[in-house]
């Protein structure tokens, strides 16, 4: 009998099932694609961060801060980016080992970090928490800050605005498996292995159990 975290995942695919997806970070066309969005999206949060500024009348210049100050910013600054990166794919892995028990592997390539479970396939729920839960923590960690800074100091809210951008950005290809997840292959039973660049997905031959895409 399985326990209740092995319910979440399968070991073998099971019998009647095929493979509907396949998705890979290190394809050149798709790593080139998301990276693109992920600079579009940092711009555009860099932009509003600015614009909220000139609302208030308030311009930003570093030059007001004492140079040590600054100084101090910019390393603090380099380190939180360098910690954002790891704590991402930590909190990808905290999802899948919380819900499955099983081996986690991290990396980076040219066009992403990752962590995934290459040797299950998980569920579509145990899928959905881990993918969305680095979007999820961040966002709501990054925002009161922010908010905060905005009101109390304009140097520091847009250092703290380029690496929630980064964050947004960087989510780009974890919000797509999700739109995936939810808006194409929405049946509890589909499977997807994730081995941190690449996502499969697996769906019942069942006609009545596939996304109306795959119909």
């Amino acid at each position: 009998m399985k326990t209740e975290k092995e319910q979440n995942f399968e070991r073998e695919i099971p019998a009647g099932y095929r493979q509907a997806l396949y998705i890979n970070a290190k394809n050149a066309k798709f790593g080139i694609i998301f990276n693109l969005i992920a600079v579009l999206v940092l711009v555009a949060v860099m932009a509003l961060a600015l614009l909220s500024l000139t609302a208030r009348d308030i311009s930003f210049a570093p030059s007001d801060v004492d140079s040590s100050d600054r100084l101090i910013a910019y390393f603090v600054f380099l380190i939180l980016l360098i910690a954002y990166v790891i704590l991402h794919e930590l909190v990808h892995g905290i999802a899948y080992k919380s819900q499955t028990g099983e081996k986690l592997t991290f990396g980076m390539s040219w066009s992403c970090a990752f962590c995934g479970v290459p040797n299950i396939y998980t569920y579509r729920k145990t899928a959905l928490i881990a993918v969305v839960a680095p979007f999820a923590v961040f966002t709501l960690l990054f925002i009161p800050i922010l908010i905060y800074f905005y009101f109390f100091n304009s140097f520091y809210y847009v250092l703290i605005a380029f690496i929630f951008g980064m964050h947004l950005g960087g989510c780009s290809g974890d919000l797509y498996v999700l739109y995936l997840l939810t808006a194409r292959f929405k049946d509890e039973k589909t499977l997807m292995r994730d081995t941190g660049p690449e996502q499969f997905f697996y769906v019942p031959e069942d006609e009545s159990a596939l996304s109306s895409d795959d119909k």
